[in-house]
């Protein structure tokens, strides 16, 4: 944890949900695919969001944040509004899923394969479930916090 937080407690290791990696596709169009790894990462500390590190093989590494609610209801049926939507690629067969990203005047489109997400998203849920992200949050150091800073 921060420094700058003396009050803010680490929390143990056990709590601590490892990444997930995964080859995934991006599709260039029609008849053309490329294959990016992708490295799944969620900090207990910041339970709202999941980390998405893309890897292009001799390119950059990009890294976006995507709200974990959005990702999980993502899966199951269309998610997101913006730059991050989400949707079941084939509904009835629950095998992948497609992610757009998107930024300025550019747009990706990814397939992902729903098992491993699912259930490396499931252990999340199990480290900080649905509804308690913010019952950690101490609100009089946050906004004592704000007010130092402004």
């Amino acid at each position: 944890m921060s420094s700058n937080h003396p009050d803010v407690q680490p929390l143990p290791t056990s709590y601590a949900c490892p990444e997930l990696v995964l080859d995934i596709e991006r599709v260039l169009d029609v008849a053309a695919r490329q294959t990016i790894r992708a490295t799944f990462g969620f900090d207990p500390a910041a339970p709202l969001v999941v980390s998405l590190l893309l890897v292009v093989e001799g390119g950059p590494r990009v890294l976006w944040r995507i709200g974990r609610d959005l990702m999980q209801q993502g899966l199951r049926s269309a998610s997101g509004l913006g730059d991050v939507q989400m949707w079941p690629a084939r509904p009835d067969e629950g095998g992948t899923a497609w992610l757009q990203l998107a930024s300025r005047d550019m747009a990706a489109l990814f397939e992902l394969p729903v098992p491993p997400l699912a259930e490396w998203l499931e252990h999340t849920y199990e480290l900080v479930p649905a509804g308690r992200e913010l019952a950690e949050v101490d609100w009089n150091a946050t906004r004592a916090n704000l007010l130092a800073d402004s």
